[in-house]
């Protein structure tokens, strides 16, 4: 691998950026390409636009692949920043869902001002944050691959942490509550600025419909929605 080519793709992992390293077989030569640029920049134009497209669905699903051209044959390798599940609000739901959603393999962030809440013993080897949701989140940031789940009933807590992420890419937006609830928040989030473009991206009632009772069953019904919605545009 060429330096200049690594240290792009070293520079797109700590910007957490999903890339794709392209191998061609024959030749062994390598091109990175960026099939979701960041904000604000120009779409990557690759020499084969069915390489571009093969790239993007192998991003999408988190599959390295090789495939074939009309030329030959490419790898492609995908680098994927980790998901990132930041839940706001340190409370009984947030426990088995942080848990199981580490065990999924994604990286999990609790965030909570509310220190008797946001404790070391309740939550074991889960990164926690004690701070307001707009300090907190500002500081953790949000992309493509992140997922906002806010728990708390206090809009206080939920409302600041919702604004920053329906102004942001993530993928996952879910907040707890009753319809009646949501209903209430949707007119402070609408007062805020926000209007029907923005509330679509929001599930609520949180969790896929599976007849969730108890707090366990409620994050496994969380974590399913959140799976759903990641895997949903690869099809």
């Amino acid at each position: 691998m060429r330096s200049a080519t690594l240290d792009a793709l070293l520079n797109a992992r700590a910007q957490s950026e999903a890339v794709v390293l392209v191998t061609d077989l024959e030749t062994g030569e390598q091109d990175l390409l960026r099939p979701f640029p960041a904000r604000g920049a120009a779409p990557e134009e690759a020499p084969d636009p069915a390489i571009a497209e093969a790239a993007r669905h192998a991003v999408l699903t988190d599959r390295s692949r090789v495939f074939e051209t009309d030329s030959g044959r490419v790898f492609l390798h995908v680098f994927n920043p980790s998901v990132h599940v930041i839940i706001v609000g340190a409370v009984h739901i947030a426990q088995p869902l942080s848990a199981m959603a580490v065990r999924a393999g994604y990286r999990v962030t609790v965030v909570d001002p509310r220190a008797a809440f946001a404790t070391a013993e309740r939550f074991l080897g889960i990164p926690l944050l004690q701070a307001w949701p707009e300090e907190g989140l500002s500081e953790l940031g949000f992309d493509r691959r992140t997922a906002l789940v806010t728990v708390t009933h206090d809009p206080k807590l939920d409302d600041p942490a919702l604004q920053a992420a329906l102004a942001s890419p993530a993928f996952y937006i879910g907040a707890l509550g009753s319809r009646r609830n949501h209903a209430v928040r949707l007119e402070r989030l609408r007062a805020a600025g926000f209007g029907d473009d923005d509330f679509a991206r929001i599930h609520a009632p949180i969790g896929l419909d599976i007849g969730a009772r108890t707090p366990g069953e409620i994050a496994a019904a969380i974590l399913a929605e959140i799976v759903r919605e990641l895997r949903a545009e690869s099809g």
